[in-house]
């Protein structure tokens, strides 16, 4: 068994036919992960600021002596504005 076999399907790009604004993310996260650092990012160029933002949250509930509450509001922005630009990039240009 490949991990690929437990990825779940995207349930807009499944009903709709449409891609949502992450699909990709969870094989660039796998693509990251095998050190395929160029395919992950043109797979979902988001992944590693998600990755950042996700090291942060545990980084959050693990350290409760420092608040993260700012650092992770400016990586939600920053990652969503990626999010955003590479979608509309991907299926306009």
């Amino acid at each position: 068994m490949k991990i690929e076999d437990f990825m779940l399907p995207c349930p807009s790009k499944k009903f709709l036919g449409i891609e949502c604004f992450g699909c990709g993310t969870q094989r660039a996260i796998v693509l990251v992960f095998e050190g395929k650092f160029a395919e992950a990012f043109h797979m979902f160029p988001a992944v590693y600021t998600l990755l950042l933002f996700f090291g942060f949250v545990v980084l959050n509930f693990l350290d409760r002596k420092r608040n993260y509450g700012q650092v992770l509001i400016f990586l939600a922005i920053i990652n969503s504005l990626i999010m955003v630009f590479s979608y509309f990039y991907k299926h306009f240009f």
